[in-house]
């Protein structure tokens, strides 16, 4: 006869004589079962496996699996009489639930893996996960939705932030938008059928199921003593009060192993600062940042190992398909790699290899062999790329099959003369696209010099510097044409080129048009989506920036557009993505880049 499967390790502490005396109990009817314990088992019937079979155990105890939460929360067995309600009720429901033997997080058990409903807040409480977070003004001004961020975690409004969020409401400003969302979303929730504002209200109740936790509100006064040097009738320093206050609460009512931990969430920088100096729990709003402090953001392009040919001897494929060469390939690089990312190798001695990734089929990937625009005959519009990476950009800004490009790089990579360069060459020679689109953040580096006279393109001319400075350097490129040629493409060149700002984009649809979005680096993901999806049938959009040169105050590195842009698309198949790395401006520019 097949022996049973292995049971949990702690029928394997049971002596021998428990053995048998358990063996005798399994046949008999339950009587003894709670019924509280009942339906639970009735949920999760491979809990009561694990003491079913605890006779077969004793031939291989080491074979038993590491889950010992249960051997963790079951009392010693004083007698056989204590003993004998053991098996039914092992789903952990007599647990305390704030006991100190639940207080460190333990193996995940096979009850509660059986049990998606409650699965969550068990955890959450059990493992000392859970916590409650305290809301500042700014970041419901920042992100509306940011309510339903916090997963399982439980959320506090202070009255001060309901006061404050009524006084920014009025206004047509974002800060306006996002305060009448808030105030909208609030209603909702506190307005749900059976909603409950003492106890608590589901976050879930408006269909947001991602959030499992509840949202409090401040309805009574808080007894908090602050130092006398912090004004009182500060709003900061009574959400710090507040903070304080629901700290010394849950540290008074709570075990000491079981208290929650408040969190203050705050996008003020001095708040937070004040918060630590008095010893309080803070954080920063992460949600709104695509990349982390240890994240790398895409590149683009990857290095293949050095033996990479030498592994791929005897699997490789190759053919021909007009000019380009394709090549399969199978291994473990094939899992690094995304549609429409650069491969490069080099290696002293060997024939270099520089292609695109055009397909992956479970563990194989082809190849595209590139065009090389570094040969003169492959000139666009009188310019060649000079390193890799911008022979890269050059094969993603010509391929009428990729619809979004982003560029990033430091200054003087040639970003904005390399998408200028490729869409004047498509939209005179080619004819691909109607007429060149260009726009860009207004946002000034240093103080602003005011309202600026003419019509929109007026405006946008003082913006537009490095557009005429790229486009003096393109008009030079054709030497043949005479003075009076090249007054004339210049003409030509100017009435293609469309100057436009990024405040009446909304509700347009660009057809057929080449759309260059420069120093997108200071452009809010909300922003960068207004812009992306005005792209309609034949349009081509290329997002452009260097992410050192943010000039926006409430961005950063991780929080950009062009950053939520650049993650966003990677992987898709008419998207394409290069990282700039080597200056080609002078080398005044390039020493000055690195060393400033």
């Amino acid at each position: 006869m097949p022996l049973p499967p292995a049971p949990a390790k702690r029928a394997a502490l049971l002596s021998e004589r428990d053995f048998d005396a358990l063996a005798a109990r399994l046949p008999q009817p339950r009587k003894t079962a709670s019924p509280l314990a009942e339906p639970r088992l009735s949920a999760a019937p491979q809990a009561r496996v694990a003491s079913e079979v605890p006779a077969t155990s004793r031939l291989a105890p080491e074979a038993a699996p590491a889950d010992t939460s249960a051997s963790r929360t079951r009392t010693p067995r004083p007698s056989p009489s204590a003993r004998k309600v053991q098996p039914e009720s092992d789903v952990q429901v007599q647990t305390p639930l704030f006991a100190p033997v639940a207080a460190p997080a333990p193996a995940p058990t096979s009850a509660r893996t059986h049990t998606p409903a409650d699965t969550k807040p068990r955890k959450a409480k059990q493992n000392g996960a859970a916590k409650l977070f305290v809301l500042d003004t700014n970041v419901l001004l920042h992100d509306p939705m940011c309510l339903f961020r916090f997963e399982e975690h439980d959320i506090f409004l202070p009255m001060i932030v309901l006061e404050e969020l009524d006084a920014h409401k009025k206004g047509t400003t974002e800060v306006a938008r996002n305060a009448r969302q808030t105030s909208r979303s609030l209603d909702a929730l506190a307005g749900h059928q059976g909603a409950d504002i003492t106890g608590g209200l589901p976050l879930n109740a408006t269909g947001h199921r991602e959030a499992g936790g509840k949202l409090f509100f401040q309805t009574q006064l808080l007894d908090y003593t602050l130092p006398t040097s912090l004004p009182q009738g500060k709003a900061d320093n009574q959400i710090l009060g507040v903070v304080q206050a629901l700290r010394q609460q849950q540290a008074r009512h709570e075990l000491p192993a079981s208290a929650r931990e408040v969190v203050l969430v705050s996008k003020d920088i001095n708040m937070r600062v004040k918060a630590r100096a008095l010893g309080l729990a803070t954080d920063d709003y992460q949600n709104d940042k695509t990349l982390g402090d240890d994240d790398v953001l895409y590149s683009g392009a990857i290095a293949l190992p050095a033996n990479f040919w030498t592994s791929q001897a005897k699997t490789v494929e190759s053919w021909q398909q007009g000019a380009f060469t394709f090549y399969r390939i199978s291994g473990p690089v094939v899992a690094s790699l995304l549609i429409n990312q650069f491969v490069y190798f080099e290696a002293p001695g060997e024939p270099s290899l520089y292609a695109r990734v055009t397909e992956i089929q479970g563990k194989t990937a082809v190849f595209k062999t590139l065009k090389d625009y570094t040969h003169l005959k492959n000139a666009v519009w009188g310019i060649t790329s000079r390193n890799r990476e911008q022979n890269f950009a050059l094969n993603l800004l010509l391929d009428p099959e990729i619809d979004f490009v982003t560029l990033t790089g430091q200054a003087g990579t040639g970003k904005t003369l390399m998408a200028l360069a490729s869409g004047l060459t498509q939209v005179l020679d080619d004819r691909r696209y109607t007429e060149i689109i260009v726009t860009r953040a207004t946002v000034s580096v240093g103080e602003d010099i005011g309202f600026l006279p003419g019509t929109e393109e007026e405006k946008m001319g003082p913006w537009m510097g490095a557009l005429d400075d790229n486009l003096e350097v393109l008009g030079k490129t054709d030497t043949s044409a005479g003075e009076w040629g090249r007054a004339a493409t210049s003409e030509l060149i100017r009435s293609r080129i469309k100057i436009k700002s990024m405040n009446f984009m909304r509700g347009r649809t660009f057809l057929n048009k080449y759309v260059i979005i420069d120093e997108a680096q200071n452009l809010t993901p909300k922003q960068m989506k207004t812009l992306i999806t005005r792209a309609g049938p034949g349009t081509k959009i290329i997002c452009m920036g260097n992410l050192a040169q943010i000039d926006t105050p409430y961005l950063t590195e991780g929080s950009s557009g062009l950053t939520y842009a650049v993650d966003k698309f990677k992987g898709w198949a008419h998207g394409g993505h290069i990282t700039l790395a080597r200056g080609e401006r002078s080398r005044l520019a390039d020493f000055a880049s690195e060393v400033l």
